[in-house]
């Protein structure tokens, strides 16, 4: 598989735009910020930080992205990026005035629709995917009238939950870098020039944003820069991942997303077995547990970022090796992972993990309630 010199080249200033543009945009966002209130307090056990600190990095990340996609990306006559970015802008306005002054959450989850039918009703759409049944005759699922519906389901879905593992110092951030990153490279094999540069710019967004937001951060990214990390990282994903790799469509977003996916889901499940509603929050999200466990935040936030990577490994070697190559290289992954955490992790910590798991075993036998409510799209704050 060969790389396109000139697609490599586009790419690199494009992340070198975002970078610069977001690094140096995030003090003024900063001032800003405070200006007009939006600032985090810490008010319950679920935030980390101990003092006050601004939001809105989510507005830096957002600028760098956007002037890097328009001046170096295929926007004019493209329909479907514009749906995208027009989209995307949607969020950002969003996710500002909730960082300002708390939203109802059913007016977010409406306008999160509402962005997320923009691309969906202009050709970004999940048209199929491959059945997850190996023992089926049918290799795909052809989704016909449930296209939009699905990948509107989707778009929101993730949205929202890059915004639930917002809930460390530079944790969604990364995270999202390292997903961008896998999605470059699949892009740039794939030689994909509309996916590469627009991915190229997020990484270089994020990264701009980063010295800010790493423990101790100094300004958070807020729902603005959650929400709209998550609705580029999903749109995108159509884009260039069910779309082009459709013989294994199913299992390469979901391994780059997994960490988010995994968290999201879990924490449904986990509240729903305490008798709870999905939507109230708790303190049990995956940053929580390992912070829990004798962690402290840059440790936790490493933790996740090396299980992202490998996942994102995976879908990569999944994309250019098969099935087979790429199993084979998450279990080794996966082998190596665990012996360094033998080595890494205290013996205090190791047993707390292994009190964690037979409590996840037993959970569906026991209720429980929590004093906290969440919201869609509201997610936990950095901290």
């Amino acid at each position: 598989m060969l790389l396109d010199n000139r697609l490599i080249g586009y790419a690199a200033l494009a992340l070198l735009a975002a970078l610069v543009i977001s690094f140096l945009m995030t003090p003024v966002v900063k001032t800003f910020a405070f200006k007009v209130g939006a600032v985090d307090v810490p008010k319950d056990a679920r935030r980390m930080h101990k003092v006050p600190i601004p939001r809105l990095g989510g507005l830096a990340i957002f600028i760098g992205f956007m002037v890097s996609v328009l001046i170096l990306g295929n926007v004019r006559g493209n329909g479907q990026m514009q749906s995208i970015l027009l989209g995307s802008v949607i969020i950002v306005v969003l996710g500002v005035v909730d960082d300002i002054m708390a939203l109802p959450a059913m007016l977010k989850f409406v306008v999160q629709i509402a962005a997320a039918l923009i691309p969906a009703l202009n050709g970004v759409v999940i048209q199929a995917f491959s059945n997850p049944n190996i023992f089926s005759d049918s290799l795909y699922w052809v989704l016909g009238p449930l296209s939009v519906p699905f990948t509107v389901l989707w778009i929101v879905a993730i949205t929202n939950a890059v915004n639930l593992i917002d809930g460390l110092d530079g944790l969604a951030n990364g995270v999202s870098a390292i997903s961008a990153t896998t999605m470059l490279v699949i892009a740039l094999l794939a030689s994909e020039a509309e996916v590469a540069v627009v991915m190229a710019a997020l990484v270089g967004a994020c990264m701009g944003f980063m010295p800010y937001n790493l423990n101790p951060a100094k300004m958070f990214m807020g729902d603005t820069g959650a929400t709209f990390l998550g609705y580029i990282l999903a749109t995108m994903s159509i884009q260039g991942l069910f779309k082009f790799y459709a013989v294994i469509s199913f299992a390469v977003p979901f391994l780059i997303l997994g960490l988010p996916i995994f968290d999201t889901t879990f924490a449904f499940i986990r509240r729903i077995a305490h008798g709870q509603s999905p939507m109230h929050a708790d303190r049990g999200h995956i940053h929580h547990r390992l912070i829990d466990m004798g962690l402290n935040q840059k440790q936790a936030v490493a933790t996740l970022y090396v299980i992202s990577a490998m996942l994102g490994l995976s879908a990569v070697v999944l994309t250019t090796g098969g099935e087979q190559k790429a199993m084979l290289f998450f279990l080794t992954l996966c082998i190596a992972a665990a012996v360094a955490a033998r080595v890494v992790f205290p013996k205090e910590i190791r047993e707390e993990l292994h009190e964690e798991m037979e409590e996840l075993r037993e959970l569906g036998h026991h209720g429980g309630h929590t004093e906290n409510k969440d919201a869609p799209g509201q997610g936990d704050k950095e901290g």
